[in-house]
């Protein structure tokens, strides 16, 4: 491990409740189209029992101007290098949907690198090893796109009801469809840090049989929770999912 002097952000991170005493950090990556401000709650609420960092992907908020990466192995080599010298302490992986299957990715390459997480939580997303061929929402026209958001109820209402500002952050939503349709699991040595699989009970992006597939790729323990809900369940549930990332990062 690093040890360094964590600033309080930077263009890829932000620390949105500085705890530099906590015994944890946990990394949050966000779903696709989310940002490192979807997280905000999750710091305040976990503080000081952990320092919470959020990933912010280019493309995004203050980062609108930088070009969108839109494959998630390039996204995992760019996050895990400004994540290797945060790695001062235990740390932790939590990702949505999208961030789930990359911080799968993360973590493989935090492991190969010396660090292995305390936990890889995973919500909302099949296991890698089970794609489904027939997703091609980011090659949607514009109108299917904002049909499709809307349907999954992830992003803010008054975004929602704003259409110029929804349109304006189309390119980074469309670029987070495509990091995640055209993901492949590509075979290799299973994780060994133990993997808590979250999802919602009426969620069509993840069957059962998807989310248990999240079996094969670790030798830790797999532990599976659910929610009453949808794909964005923990909008739902944030106390409920909170308490158990606290009570998992303290055991």
């Amino acid at each position: 491990m690093t040890t360094t002097t964590t600033p309080t952000t930077t263009p890829w991170l932000r620390r949105f409740h500085p705890t530099d005493r906590a015994p944890v950090r946990l990394f949050c990556l966000p779903h696709a189209g989310g940002a490192a401000s979807y997280y905000f709650p999750v710091s305040r609420a976990l503080s000081p029992a952990a320092d919470v960092v959020a990933v912010q992907y280019p493309g995004r908020q203050d980062r609108r101007h930088e070009t969108c990466v839109d494959d998630v192995r390039q996204l995992a080599d760019l996050v895990t290098a400004e994540m290797l010298p945060w790695c001062d302490r235990p740390v932790a992986l939590f990702g949505h949907s999208l961030g789930a299957t990359l911080g799968f990715e993360v973590a493989s390459r935090l492991e190969a690198a010396g660090t292995v997480p305390v936990t890889l939580f995973a919500s909302g997303r099949r296991a890698p090893s089970r794609p489904r061929e027939n997703e091609r929402v980011h090659q949607a026209p514009d109108a299917q796109l904002l049909q499709t958001i809307r349907r999954m109820s992830g992003t803010d209402p008054a975004v929602l009801a704003d259409e110029e500002l929804l349109r304006s952050i189309l390119p980074a939503i469309r670029a987070d469809y495509r990091a995640a349709e055209t993901y492949r699991y590509r075979p290799g040595p299973p994780l060994t840090c133990p993997i808590d699989v979250l999802n919602g009970t009426e969620d069509p992006e993840v069957t059962q049989a998807e989310a248990a597939a999240w079996t094969t790729h670790t030798t830790a323990a797999t532990t599976f929770h659910s929610y009453e809900g949808g794909h964005f369940y923990l909008n739902d549930h944030a106390p409920a999912v909170i308490a158990h990332i606290r009570a998992r990062l303290t055991q």
